[in-house]
């Protein structure tokens, strides 16, 4: 389904106060009081080396062996792959060449 043909539920008044009732009650993410938001500090001021390599990019590849490309595939092949999890690119890659190549 392409985003632009998803449908977006707007809560009725009773959904939303069901909501902000289990929000409210959730012991894992208390809302914050005016204390807490006055504590709060920037995330560079607690941890800036976390910070500095969350804004890490890969660059480039020093010897380019791959190509990017853009391919469709059947839902399901691209669901199998992903549910694997992270490198599910890397191991598609793996079986195509195995089909093609068979090593």
């Amino acid at each position: 389904m392409f985003e632009s043909e998803r449908e977006v539920h707007i809560p009725t008044d009773e959904e939303e106060e069901e909501i902000q009732r289990q929000i409210a009650q959730d012991p894992d993410a208390p809302e914050w009081t005016d204390e807490d938001w006055e504590r709060a500090r920037p995330a560079m001021e607690v941890d800036a080396e976390i910070v500095k390599w969350s804004r890490q990019t890969r660059g480039r590849q020093k010897a380019p062996i791959k190509e990017l490309i853009s391919i469709r595939l059947d839902a399901d092949l691209a669901s199998h792959f992903r549910a694997s999890g992270k490198g599910w690119q890397t191991r598609l890659n793996d079986t195509l060449r195995k089909a093609v190549f068979g090593s």
